[in-house]
């Protein structure tokens, strides 16, 4: 007997084991209940409906009005050519005439542009850029002051072409490439083959086509 009632004891022991237990859900306090203070009950919000007729408004980026035709109107010759440190020193690789390769390329007089920024830029270099600063300081160079706190040349040359769209870029900085290319309506003038050439350039000014 006494091992009949121990068997059927393991046999219970082993079903109690398997009975599964379910999760006991936490009841919440309704926010509309009699215990909760006035001022923290939950007021019922009303859903507006969107009315189809209504018109909707949308933020529209604004463009100078030079640029409400095709391309860009206050670009013409003489083309004013803002260069950076790093045109200018790839020039002197390539053994380029800044201003005649520049005249070369837009079939027009060129006057190239250096900013204060650019030009610290270049005198912070030291001596590996003498000649670099030697042609920046050629008078045919047309020097442009800066007003701005800082003296970083690639926020320099952005902020002038956002603010005046009469100036080409004159870089070989891919960083400062993709920046420009960002701003409508300013050409940007680059050295490839042995010689300076354009991209973004109207057709009506008649720049080549490479």
């Amino acid at each position: 007997l006494n091992d009949v009632t121990g068997s059927h004891e393991q046999a219970d022991m082993g079903k109690t084991k398997k009975t599964r237990k379910y999760a006991t859900m936490k009841r919440m306090i309704s926010l509309r209940d009699a215990r909760i203070n006035e001022k923290d009950r939950a007021k019922p919000q009303k859903t507006i409906k969107e009315d189809p007729s209504a018109l909707k408004v949308k933020e529209v980026t604004k463009y100078p009005s030079c640029l409400f035709f095709q391309y860009n109107t206050q670009l013409g010759p003489p083309y004013y050519i803002l260069v950076d440190t790093n045109f200018i020193n790839f020039s002197i690789k390539t053994k380029l005439d800044i201003v005649q390769s520049m005249m070369d390329c837009l079939y027009a007089k060129c006057v190239p542009c250096i900013t204060d920024c650019v030009m610290a830029e270049i005198e912070k270099l030291g001596r590996k850029y003498r000649v670099a600063l030697r042609i920046a300081k050629d008078p045919r160079f047309e020097r442009l002051p800066c007003t701005h706190k800082g003296t970083y040349a690639d926020d320099c040359l952005v902020q002038r072409v956002t603010q005046h769209k009469c100036y080409i870029v004159a870089t070989v900085d891919r960083d400062l490439k993709r920046r420009i290319r960002k701003i409508p309506g300013v050409p940007i003038m680059y050295i490839s083959n042995h010689r300076y050439n354009i991209e973004r350039m109207p057709d009506d000014y008649g720049a080549p086509r490479l």
